[in-house]
């Protein structure tokens, strides 16, 4: 079911109709004519069933015996049909934010999640008649892409490759909020923008992780010293053969490499040794 646009007409204007009518009334009772009295109230009472208020940022569901005729969504007075019902749903923007959810990633790690949905109602006709209650519909679609989009991914990816939770949130973000558009949609929901809010390993495999993450950052160190080691000691060689200030054989090569690899890559301040004599 699709929102249309329901009749209406000023409200102030069915005021004064409404009034002619009662006056009309109390004329024919005047002048002892019951039956004009009958019709004019009768009308009145009829019209009097048509006014509804609509306020700012939100929109009247008017059904005729169960029917749906439209809805209003301008503010302010208005006389629609008569004898109809009309339910008021916000349009107003609201945020919903999920609780933590324990999921586990795409490599089967216990995590905890959670997130903030900024949705709107777009479309009153299918937020009241096609589901049962929106609200609950977008509670329970938005965990269950939470969850969904937390199984495809790993909460962080050491090989530094694909994408993982913890250091794409923002892509994570927008494919939930693009899967989240297409479940609500049903809903006449627009998905605003979605959140991470929390993200974190299990407390019973929290502090594993944590060595596992310190290790890797351990390892990723380590590689880019050795990298600029290797470096440094082959631009020192090629510098000291450029310049011709010491003639090295492979020998004082290896020694000097090993040196500069010592110094560089060590964590630990080196002790230097002076030699006074020859290599040999």
């Amino acid at each position: 079911m699709t929102e249309q646009n329901a009749w209406k007409m000023n409200g102030f204007l069915g005021i004064l109709a409404v009034l002619i009518l009662i006056g009309i009334g109390v004329a024919a009772v005047v002048r002892e004519q019951p039956l004009p009295v009958i019709i004019a109230w009768l009308l009145a009472s009829v019209l009097m069933t048509g006014f509804t208020i609509v306020p700012p940022n939100k929109t009247k569901v008017v059904t005729f015996f169960g029917k749906y005729v439209g809805s209003i969504r301008t503010n302010g007075i208005y006389l629609t049909i008569p004898l109809t019902v009309k339910k008021t749903v916000s349009l107003r923007v609201r945020n919903f934010n999920s609780q933590k959810l324990k999921v586990n990633d795409v490599e089967g790690n216990p995590i905890e999640i959670a997130a903030v949905v900024v949705f709107k109602v777009i479309d009153s006709a299918k937020a009241l008649f096609d589901v049962d209650d929106y609200s609950q519909f977008v509670e329970i679609q938005s965990e269950t892409a939470i969850r969904h989009i937390a199984s495809q991914y790993p909460y962080d990816n050491f090989n530094e490759e694909g994408l993982s939770l913890r250091s794409n949130s923002v892509e994570i973000s927008t494919m939930l909020r693009t899967e989240l558009q297409e479940r609500l949609a049903l809903a006449g929901v627009e998905v605003i923008e979605t959140r991470l809010t929390h993200l974190a390993y299990s407390t019973e495999v929290a502090q594993a992780m944590l060595q596992r993450q310190q290790a890797s950052a351990i390892i990723s160190a380590r590689k880019k010293i050795v990298e600029g080691a290797v470096g440094m000691a082959q631009m020192a060689i090629q510098r000291l053969q450029e310049e011709h200030v010491v003639e090295l054989d492979e020998e004082r090569k290896v020694a000097m490499i090993n040196n500069l690899m010592v110094a560089i890559v060590s964590d630990k301040g080196s002790q230097p040794v002076i030699n006074t004599g020859s290599l040999y």
